[in-house]
């Protein structure tokens, strides 16, 4: 079975609109994982506009699944990692200001700097990702860096199978079928929601993890956060 991590930087954010600690984050994060998802996800940046530096301190000792921090290894993000010490780092190339992930890394023209960053987190004992799109030379550089895993980044297959196109899919599973090849662990996300993500994972070999956040908490409103849980882990089987 994949494992489900949910992003609960949404929660974050309607939290912040109006101050206080409505909702409450931690209180969330510990009915997600009552309700039977795998992971919590958080992706802090710069500038804090929804999970904060200290969200992740908080968290640490809440999160007895999996614990996963995404985001720009910039320094204060590799300090932050390094005192948390979740189970799971996922690097994320996000230009500062960013409204959310747009692209996944170069991993050839970056290659030297993302080894550095992977080699500091993996001597912590911190298992290491990289945000990656379906491109096979892609995928090979990262497998250069040392990296435990790749996550696919997931956009443009959401945007084109609600279009109707299911031949979108084909770039991510041949990217899965080269990680396999190459002794890489495959995660993906972004975009990813009830209605493509049985799809996704029926064609994606060897599919470990998803990291499902806007739209989960998005259904949520509707269907509500222990059933959506539910939903996505019955399609995850």
């Amino acid at each position: 079975m994949t494992k489900l991590s949910v992003n609960i930087n949404k929660i974050a954010t309607l939290r912040n609109a109006r101050g206080g600690n409505v909702p409450d984050l931690l209180q969330v994060a510990k009915d997600i994982q009552q309700f039977g998802a795998q992971g919590i996800t958080i992706h802090p940046r710069p500038d804090e506009r929804h999970i904060r530096y200290q969200d992740a301190r908080d968290l640490k000792p809440i999160v007895y699944t999996e614990f996963n921090i995404e985001g720009n290894p910039q320094h204060n993000f590799i300090d932050l990692v390094l005192e948390c010490k979740p189970e799971q780092v996922t690097l994320v190339p996000d230009a500062i200001g960013a409204i959310t992930s747009s692209a996944g890394w170069d991993t050839i023209k970056n290659q030297s700097y993302l080894t550095e960053v992977i080699q500091e987190f993996q001597r912590n004992g911190i298992r290491t990702s990289i945000f990656v799109d379906p491109i096979l030379e892609m995928i090979e550089g990262a497998k250069k860096t040392g990296t435990d895993r790749i996550e696919l980044y997931t956009e443009a297959f959401a945007h084109q199978y609600g279009l109707g196109n299911q031949s979108a899919i084909e770039p991510y599973t041949k990217s899965a079928v080269l990680c396999s090849e190459l002794g890489l662990g495959i995660n993906a996300g972004h975009d990813l929601s009830l209605d493509n993500i049985k799809f996704f994972k029926d064609n994606i070999p060897g599919l470990l993890e998803v990291s499902i956040g806007h739209a989960l908490i998005s259904e949520a409103l509707y269907l509500g956060l222990d059933n959506v849980v539910n939903m996505y882990l019955q399609k995850l089987k």
